[in-house]
């Protein structure tokens, strides 16, 4: 895996960067790197994460990356802040370790590129189906 950095994405409306912190490098096979946005919410557990595991899975490289980003509020009568609701994501990726690494390599730029398409990001948003 390579050296743990801060991500920056840009927001909803495509204009707004948003830099999550690289806060934990992983420290080895199924240890995953922990980056967090920490623009939301004071407390850990207000904040968006995300986990990049690398796993040997036999014959096969598997990387899975998880994603929670949670909804929170403040109770107007006691001032405490909670989580209300979450949005998860889950994205597996897995190739045979004898494939050559420029086809790993292909594979996995349009696979990305194809999950950041507008249309990609809008069935997310809507939760519709595309038709």
């Amino acid at each position: 895996m390579p050296n743990l950095a801060n991500i920056t994405v840009k927001k909803f409306d495509a204009v707004t960067n948003i830099v999550w912190t690289g806060v934990n490098a992983a420290s080895g096979v199924d240890s995953p790197a922990i980056f967090r946005s920490k623009t939301v919410g004071s407390a850990t557990a207000h904040q968006p994460e995300m986990r990049v595991t690398v796993k040997n899975n036999g014959t096969k490289d598997r990387v899975v990356v998880t994603y929670k980003y949670p909804q929170i509020a403040t109770n107007s009568t006691t001032g405490v802040t909670s989580v209300i609701g979450t949005v998860d994501g889950k994205l597996e990726f897995t190739a045979d370790k004898a494939t050559d690494s420029t086809v790993v390599n292909e594979a996995s730029a349009q696979f990305m590129n194809l999950l950041a398409d507008a249309l990609i990001k809008q069935t997310l948003a809507d939760r519709t189906n595309i038709v």
